[in-house]
């Protein structure tokens, strides 16, 4: 999902630069670029936001600056980790504005709804269950994954309805009636991406999924 800054009030922009700004600081700061030092490694890392670009590139217009499309952020989360996963989908939605596909004001507001906060909530979930959950192969797809893809989903919509309810850009009507009453049908598809992909990585290539480990969720079990 992205929005445009012609949705907010210009403090609202300001106010989403402020907390992303720090946010991609500890991004920068905590990232495990030793990871990246192995070729392959960069060229998954780079090959995921390729992929993310196009996939955001497919997007409908739910409402007049209001862009829905797949995230993947929580396959690009699992994969690399928090900071990494910052970091990469900040550079691709700098390449979305840079091919005029949003405005440069929606840059802020959509780079915290949209990559900062579903990256922190997937590594939060991936944090309860590594804590609280069976340590099992199914546990880490059908958990981590498949319901974080949907939360992620449910998350990023109310934050969303949320903002543009403050903001009076949209009536709750309008929202309800272009948005919300699809949004049943949107969160499938975005549960089912992350868990599949999710699903054929650990099962086929586990050194890409940096979250997983054989030795912890496969052997022995």
């Amino acid at each position: 999902m992205e929005l445009s800054g012609n949705l907010f009030a210009p403090f609202w922009p300001l106010l989403f630069a402020a907390l992303f700004f720090p946010s991609l600081w500890y991004a920068l700061r905590w990232a495990d670029w030793g990871r990246l030092g192995e070729r392959y490694q960069q060229h998954v890392y780079l090959g995921a936001m390729v992929c993310l670009f196009f996939l955001w590139n497919m997007r409908v217009e739910m409402v007049p600056g209001f862009f829905w499309h797949l995230s993947g952020m929580v396959t690009i989360t699992l994969m690399f980790g928090w900071s990494l996963a910052v970091v990469g989908g900040s550079v691709v939605l700098l390449g979305i504005v840079v091919t005029g596909l949003n405005d440069w004001s929606g840059y802020f507001p959509s780079v915290m709804l949209c990559v900062v906060i579903p990256a922190a909530i997937t590594q939060v979930v991936l944090g309860l269950v590594r804590a609280y959950a069976p340590k099992h192969f199914f546990v880490f797809v059908l958990v981590n994954a498949f319901l974080a893809g949907g939360l992620v989903f449910v998350l990023m919509a109310g934050l969303i309805t949320g903002g543009l309810l403050l903001s009076g850009s949209y009536s709750w009507a309008e929202l309800q009636h272009n948005f919300l009453s699809l949004a049943p049908m949107m969160l499938f598809p975005e549960s089912m991406l992350n868990g599949w992909i999710v699903a054929i990585l650990v099962g086929f290539k586990p050194h890409w999924v940096g979250s997983f480990s054989d030795e912890e969720y496969v052997q022995g079990k």
